[in-house]
């Protein structure tokens, strides 16, 4: 089935009332469009989940810090259409710029604390952006339930932590990552790769494992890290933003996995910035 696109807010509004008239549930499922299995298993788990499903496809200025990345960022919105056709979808969403951001917009949202490290500390304003857009295509759905991948698993946390803060009643769902056959998280960046870096981008996946295997064996995850990052950059990487072990509940550092941990990662390959995180038991 052949959903809808829609691109003014009144038309998406028409079409939500008379599904919260009904009392059914809405997930939402906000992408910035290049979709791949990762999105898809999101919008699979919004229709297992919810009555009424919207997917929106928005490449969202305000969350980029480099004008080339999102220049060069994929757009892909017919072939992104025709991979939603065998869900059902109820609608897409890809408003125009002045349906989101119009003339003397003037508001930003913004998370302290769990910004503060990683994507937030490498770029500056990301997750303001992030956080703006996210809360505007909660309320602009009406959406009752909300699925984001944990392969962005500290924007998972903000997206989760600002409608918690904001009374925002709906339910934020985060769904597993999604990798190819190889351990490459998927990523809409991944089609950016030359053949010869996506044979290497797996490596980052490898070390990550290591790593967590080192761990559980009990050793120091300073050498872990130092390792793990000398390797990274024989195999071509260029260079490592962080590779850092932190709590799972709010992102505090640690050195050892005394409690529920993740593993994260951001890391450069032939000019892509490529970003992962796993469970550390």
């Amino acid at each position: 089935m052949t959903a809808p696109i829609l691109r003014a807010l009144s038309d998406l509004r028409d079409l939500t009332r008379p599904f919260t008239r009904a009392g059914e549930t809405i997930g939402v499922v906000p992408t910035m469009g290049a979709l791949h299995d990762g999105h898809l298993s999101l919008v699979a788990a919004a229709k297992a989940r919810c009555d009424r499903v919207i997917v929106t496809i928005f490449v969202n200025p305000k969350q980029f810090n480099n004008p080339e990345d999102l220049k060069n960022y994929p757009r892909t919105e017919v072939e992104d259409a025709r991979k939603l056709e065998r869900f059902g979808v109820d609608a897409l969403w890809v408003p125009d710029g002045d349906q989101m951001y119009p003339a003397h917009f003037a508001t930003t949202v913004s998370v302290s604390g769990l910004t503060d490290v990683m994507e937030g500390a490498w770029r500056p304003g990301h997750f303001d952006g992030v956080a703006t857009v996210v809360t505007k295509l909660f309320t602009q759905t009406a959406a009752t339930d909300a699925f984001f991948g944990e392969k962005d698993f500290q924007q998972f946390m903000v997206v989760r932590r600002m409608a918690r803060d904001l009374d925002i009643p709906i339910t934020v769902h985060g769904c597993p990552t999604i990798r190819d056959i190889d351990g490459l998280a998927l990523s809409s960046r991944n089609l950016l790769l030359s053949d010869r870096a996506r044979t290497k981008a797996p490596v980052l996946f490898e070390e990550m494992e290591k790593i967590a295997e080192g761990l559980r064996a009990g050793d120091a995850f300073a050498g872990l890290q130092e390792q793990a990052k000398a390797r990274l950059e024989r195999a071509g990487f260029t260079g490592v933003d962080y590779l850092d072990l932190r709590a799972q509940d709010d992102l505090a550092a640690l050195t050892t996995p005394t409690r529920p941990a993740r593993l994260f990662a951001a890391a450069w390959l032939a000019g892509v910035r490529l970003i992962d995180n796993i469970a550390v038991d």
